[in-house]
């Protein structure tokens, strides 16, 4: 058997053969781990409300000391870090219906029917009423005038012409009258002449012409009227409320002068 000092020194001596490291012979390619502790934070969960479990800080309830219904007083001791009193549990409670208010829907027309009426003075209805009635006539002359010159159309023609069979005495009988045609041609009156219906000796007299808007329409008619007193038959011309006078002489007609005697 060695002898235990023989063993403690070559035991010494093969340690001290070992080589001492170099702190520069390592390098920290290898990452450092990192911390793998968590932090815990309490929960709020009510003791009671667990079943078959109890926190670390938590003493096991006994069967004697166990929760009852109607018991306000925990058995749990509380933990040393408590800083709250208990807080009843917090019952959520559901939100009452919001009350509202049956309102009538009212349509448009009661809308319309009771809504702001204007009053206005009495001289704006009697202004509307004259506008009314000036409207109405202007209307109604249009309509006079338009219709006046249809039926004239209708009789007369465009250009306006008259015509007539009349004896005056010019180589003319019952049998044979003379043919006379009155003309408003561009507003000249012109009346011609077939004394005994012959057109080979027909005369044409120059009568007035018209001045103003619409003359051209102007009716031109004849009549015939012994105007001196001399037995002859004279001729009238009437364009409208205007009527001139042609004396029958000496086997035709000329227009009167100033100052003869003539009775329309």
């Amino acid at each position: 058997m060695q002898p235990r000092g023989n063993y403690n020194s070559a035991q010494r001596a093969r340690v001290d053969t070992v080589e001492p490291y170099d702190e520069n012979d390592f390098d920290d390619a290898e990452p450092v781990r990192m911390h793998s502790s968590t932090l815990r934070y309490p929960r709020l969960a009510d003791v009671r409300a667990e079943v078959g479990r109890a926190p670390a800080d938590v003493q096991v309830l006994s069967s004697q000391g166990s929760y009852r219904p109607g018991n306000n007083r925990s058995s749990v001791p509380p933990r040393r870090s408590k800083t709250q009193v208990d807080i009843p549990a917090i019952k959520r409670q559901r939100e009452a219906d919001p009350r509202t208010d049956e309102i009538d829907i009212r349509q448009t027309e009661q809308l319309i029917a009771t809504g702001f009426k204007p009053r206005f003075h009495w001289t704006v209805f009697l202004g509307m009423a004259m506008f009314t009635m000036l409207i109405g006539w202007v209307m109604l002359t249009m309509l006079l005038n338009w219709w006046q010159v249809t039926q004239d159309d209708w009789h007369y023609g465009r250009p306006r012409t008259f015509q007539v069979d009349m004896v005056v005495g010019h180589n003319d009988s019952e049998a044979t009258p003379s043919h006379f045609v009155a003309l408003n041609l561009q507003r000249h009156i012109q009346i011609i002449e077939f004394p005994g219906g012959d057109s080979s000796k027909a005369k044409i007299y120059i009568g007035p012409t018209l001045v103003g808007a619409g003359q051209e329409l102007a009716v031109v008619t004849l009549t015939f009227k012994d105007v001196n007193g001399d037995g002859k038959l004279d001729m009238i011309v009437n364009v409208q409320d205007s009527h001139f006078v042609f004396i029958n002489d000496k086997g035709q007609f000329r227009p009167a002068r100033p100052g003869e005697n003539v009775q329309l």
